[in-house]
């Protein structure tokens, strides 16, 4: 049994007065940071709906290059506003099926082999547009049987008849994230409710046992250890199959301060504890983010079910 006693390397948090200052595994190479540019012009031109855009993540390159692109459905804007997350909040504009043709579009001429769904929180729309996502599913599905298709979902208010809608459609993995622990709910997740999130999972797995359910963690908010491991027992008491844990990274000024940078060996820790706690699958680093390299999660998970 792994405990907390270990002695670990880590960051020096002490010292609150000014912002923490980027630890060396965290820092990409020029080479990196060139190819990441250049893509991210690409991707604008090309798939102006990409959360790998509207959300800064530092693995486009990566995903890219596997064949794993994440589109940004429902529009760019939230009506939620959560600290940690650069997508901006207001009103947003009504559903665009349009974006069906975009995403078709990129699966034919990047050759995807994997795509992931998620949009911004859609509160002003009666079902929390639960039957875009299924019919964008549908369609892919329709188009190139061959492509698994991953949503990441919001929470949809907890309305049951809403996650029915997206679960007719059949996607492979279904994702929705915690992101945190239940006592930064109220500064970082505000208008989400860490039980809600947790019942969406188990109600998932309640009505449709063989698919794959997903959540994610963002360390470095704040969380304590103890906390940690009781939400990873919470996960695991909801039959969720993947748990992915990663650094948060603040993507602006105006978002939530990183309170610790993990070290790699930590992660580590937390991964061997999430298993332990009876999580099927945890894939858990600094740079692992909710859909990163989710083919991999998504084959490696499928391979441990034969």
């Amino acid at each position: 049994m792994v405990t907390k006693d270990l002695d670990l390397p880590t960051i020096d948090v002490s010292d609150t007065s000014k912002p923490l200052r980027l630890p060396s595994w965290l820092k990409q190479s020029k080479t990196k940071l060139k190819a990441t540019k250049k893509l991210s012009q690409w991707l604008e031109k090309e798939v102006p709906n990409s959360i790998c855009q509207e959300a800064k993540c530092p693995n486009r390159g990566e995903c890219f290059s596997k064949g794993v692109l994440t589109f940004l459905i429902l529009g760019t804007v939230c009506t939620r506003n959560c600290a940690f997350c650069s997508v901006r909040h207001g009103k947003p504009m009504p559903p665009d099926l349009s974006e069906l043709n975009q995403i078709l579009h990129a699966i034919e001429t990047l050759s995807l082999r994997f795509v992931v769904l998620t949009s911004p929180n859609r509160d002003d729309l009666p079902d929390g547009g639960a039957s875009h996502y299924a019919t964008i599913v549908s369609k892919i599905h329709a188009a190139y049987p061959e492509v698994k298709v991953e949503v990441l979902i919001p929470d949809f208010q907890g309305t049951t008849a809403d996650l029915d809608v997206v679960l007719s459609a059949k996607p492979d993995v279904l994702n929705h994230n915690i992101e945190t622990v239940p006592s930064l709910y109220k500064g970082i997740r505000k208008g989400s409710l860490y039980g809600r999130s947790l019942d969406v999972l188990s109600y998932i797995k309640d009505v449709s046992p063989k698919t794959l359910t997903k959540t994610g963690i963002m360390l470095g908010l704040g969380e304590d250890h103890d906390e940690l491991l009781t939400t990873f027992k919470d996960v695991a008491d909801r039959g969720v199959d993947i748990l992915t844990l990663g650094q948060y990274l603040k993507p602006s000024k105006d978002n939530a301060d990183v309170k610790k940078y993990y070290t790699p060996e930590e992660f580590e820790l937390y991964k061997t504890l999430a298993q332990e706690a009876g999580i099927r699958y945890v894939f858990s680093g600094p740079l692992v983010r909710s859909s990163y390299l989710a083919e991999h999660v998504f084959d490696d998970v499928t391979d441990l079910s034969l």
